[in-house]
């Protein structure tokens, strides 16, 4: 019998859906908040329109070096810096507050699956572990205070996000420092992601079962070599059922 000892999941698309969104688009309602709070905070500021094309430049030119590398930046760190150079000065409380502003319209279009929280919790009544491992640049502190909103934070004491590491998936050290966390060996521990190349080859190297979230139409799936494949997050009790029996 094969024990499992923990659980560990991506978070965009796998525990929280966000479904088709334009991200530019998003992004730059989200930089129009954040202007419009550091005005509300009586700081001297440029045009809007200056304020708005500086920040999605540099996020933009961040985002497509960080694919073709493999390494990740953290949006706190790039946004403190173009508001140094542009004269403002933010308290660190207001920075992280400029940063939610910046996600909160992506924020608003995630949805957790009914019965997600339920689920979870019977995990951890069971002694399993659990972890979130995701492939960001939006500051932890953001992501987490969304996960507080979905009743979601307690239940996964281990978030490792990619800003946080430096690196992204499927890089070893991204699992290998949330595995550090949980004290949990890779054998027995599952890993649940809807990205094959990100998720499922990064945790199959490193001798974690896979599971691979997404319907069977969706693009990029069809020759990926999960060890599992589910098309709802509520379906992975079974999974976990079978792992532990095998």
């Amino acid at each position: 019998m094969r024990k499992i000892d923990g659980i560990f999941f991506d978070l965009g698309d796998t525990l929280l859906d966000f479904g088709r969104v334009n991200l530019q688009d998003l992004f730059r309602r989200g930089s129009a908040q954040a202007y419009e709070y550091i005005r509300g905070l009586g700081k001297a500021l440029p045009s809007s329109r200056k304020y708005r094309s500086r920040h999605m430049m540099a996020v933009r030119w961040h985002v497509v070096a960080s694919m073709l590398t493999g390494r990740e930046f953290n949006a706190k760190d790039v946004l403190g810096k173009l508001n140094r150079k542009l004269g403002i000065s933010l308290s660190e409380e207001q920075l992280l507050e400029v940063c939610w502003q910046w996600y909160e319209p992506l924020h608003l279009h995630a949805q957790a699956e009914p019965g997600l929280v339920e689920m979870l919790e019977k995990f951890r009544q069971q002694g399993l572990s659990l972890a979130v491992v995701s492939n960001t640049f939006i500051p932890g502190e953001s992501l987490d205070r969304h996960l507080a909103e979905e009743n979601l934070l307690d239940l996964l004491p281990v978030r490792v996000y990619s800003c946080e590491i430096g690196r992204r998936k499927p890089h070893r050290s991204v699992f290998e420092t949330a595995l550090r966390k949980t004290g949990i060996e890779p054998s027995q521990a599952v890993f649940v992601g809807d990205s094959p190349r990100a998720d499922i080859v990064g945790a199959k190297r490193m001798g974690m079962t896979t599971v691979l979230k997404g319907s069977p139409g969706k693009k990029g799936l069809g020759k990926c070599q999960a060890d599992y494949r589910i098309g709802s997050i509520l379906e992975l009790p079974d999974i976990i059922a079978t792992c532990q029996s095998s």
